[in-house]
């Protein structure tokens, strides 16, 4: 059994974070990420996976698109795994994830990842428990290869949120003209499926943590926002980059 326990973790921000203020201090790290990322881009040392999961609704679109829709084009990739094609399916489950893996100077962002294969395959039994541990002791290994060969640095963030947010953010995919699009006729059976989700999440939040998962509070979208910013921002910072001088 997991010691990971989700409902033991709050789903809302700490106590005495300010709406306003939050928001205030995103702006600010926003603006230092647009310099950071420049920087990464033209020193072309380092990369930066980051990997989204979590529940359906909550909120992995709009968190791309307020954290990372500001910065260059040119220095973001963002991937989003869907099911399996014929062809994706005829190689190993990482074949079609490698491929986007990020080349030096670049962030890509996976919007759900690899980790789908241990996490909707286990909820739907089309994988047995014998197959997700070996696929969970390859993907520990194929994110040691990419952080260890290529000087990727991987953020991976589980977003939080609770049952009864997911309920009411679905609902909304009913009656928001703006967020219709979104709407999924499976939205609604995959929500039943909650306690099985939140035990395969468990498992792999623990069993998948030699890169270690940073879980965000998400109910507010704020809130959520300023925890992955921030955790981006610091990581940048963190290389000490240099931009290059003229070559002699």
């Amino acid at each position: 059994m997991s010691k990971i326990r989700l409902s033991d973790i709050s789903t809302t921000p700490p106590e005495g974070m300010e709406k306003e203020a939050i928001k205030i201090m995103t702006k600010e790290i926003l603006k230092e990420l647009d310099e950071l990322q420049n920087l990464l881009y033209a020193e072309h040392q380092h990369a930066i996976l980051i990997i989204l999961q979590g529940m359906d609704a909550s909120g992995k679109d709009g968190l791309i698109r307020k954290v990372l829709g500001n910065m260059n084009p040119q220095g973001i990739n963002v991937k989003s795994f869907k099911a399996p094609t014929d062809e994706e399916k005829e190689h190993d489950f990482l074949w079609r994830v490698h491929r986007h893996a990020p080349a030096r100077g670049m962030i890509q962002v996976f919007n759900r990842s690899h980790y789908e294969d241990i996490l909707i395959q286990r909820v739907h039994k089309w994988i047995d428990d014998e197959t997700a541990e070996k696929r969970m002791r390859a993907i520990n290994d194929f994110e040691r290869l990419l952080a260890e060969d290529n000087n990727t640095t991987i953020l991976k963030f589980y977003l939080h949120i609770s049952q009864e947010e997911q309920s009411k953010r679905l609902q909304e995919r009913l009656e928001d003209p703006r967020k219709m699009w979104k709407y999924n006729k499976s939205d609604a059976v995959e929500a039943k499926l909650w306690k099985e989700y939140r035990k395969v999440y468990e498992d792999a939040l623990e069993q998948c943590n030699d890169i270690k998962w940073v879980v965000v509070p998400a109910d507010k979208n704020w809130y959520k926002e300023y925890v992955v910013a921030q955790t981006l921002r610091d990581t940048l910072r963190s290389f000490s980059m240099q931009y290059p001088n003229l070559e002699q």
